[in-house]
């Protein structure tokens, strides 16, 4: 199963639109094991990481420490976040192709129609049941400079809603 989380209640089906990361229109999706990063508002700007076949043991403990997998936001979304509503439908993946393997991204060319829907009121409390650390910060960017220099997996999203990096 893969998954497309939103804030818009009611899709009966998902239309194929532009992206600026394909040359057709597409519906985005994710897998489960990287579902942890999408269980947020569309615009939040997030960090999320973990441990890949090529991640050094000094990353691991720096970074991750006994965590599986880490989403860090910023303060200022904070109460967003607790006060949000997602919806998160499943859709099979019949019609889907791998477009990146690390972030767990799908693209599908054609229309889909969910084959069921969750309600989560708070996110906060489904990223830590699927036993992942969730971090805040002030800012993002330090963060966010320390991810790319390591070996760690990650994805970066919406950064440019994150507050100004630190001079």
């Amino acid at each position: 199963m893969l998954f497309h989380v939103s804030e818009e209640p009611g899709i009966e089906r998902f239309e194929p639109r532009p992206s600026a990361y394909t040359d057709v229109p597409v519906v985005w999706a994710v897998t489960e094991d990287r579902l942890c990063n999408y269980l947020l508002p569309r615009d939040c700007p997030r960090v999320t990481y973990y441990a890949g076949d090529k991640t050094s043991a000094t990353d691991v403990e720096q970074f991750l420490g006994s965590s599986r997998a880490v989403v860090a936001i910023e303060t200022g979304w904070l109460q967003r976040v607790r006060s949000c509503r997602l919806l998160c439908y499943a859709l099979m993946p019949d019609t889907f192709e791998c477009l990146d393997a690390c972030a767990g991204y799908y693209v599908s060319r054609a229309p889909v129609v969910p084959v069921s829907v969750d309600v989560i009121d708070n996110p906060i409390a489904e990223i830590l049941k699927r036993d992942v650390d969730f971090r805040v910060a002030d800012n993002l960017w330090p963060l966010r400079d320390a991810v790319l220099a390591s070996t760690l997996q990650f994805s970066m999203i919406r950064m440019r809603n994150a507050a100004n990096p630190i001079p």
